[in-house]
């Protein structure tokens, strides 16, 4: 399954949270105008010490 994920072939998208949950990761979902509030936040976070790396 992770193969199949890593060359974009087809898998099903509950494989797809358990990887990412597996990396200790999380998917957001939301509206494409929304994107760069996101970022702008992200940036903010960083600059103010709350996170360490924003990519």
């Amino acid at each position: 399954m992770l193969s199949k994920l890593e060359n974009g072939k087809g898998v099903n998208f509950e494989h797809v949270l358990r990887a990412l949950d597996g990396l200790g990761l999380t998917m957001l979902v939301m509206p494409k105008a929304h994107a760069p509030l996101l970022g702008r936040a992200a940036g903010h976070a960083v600059r103010a010490g709350e996170l360490s790396t924003w990519e």
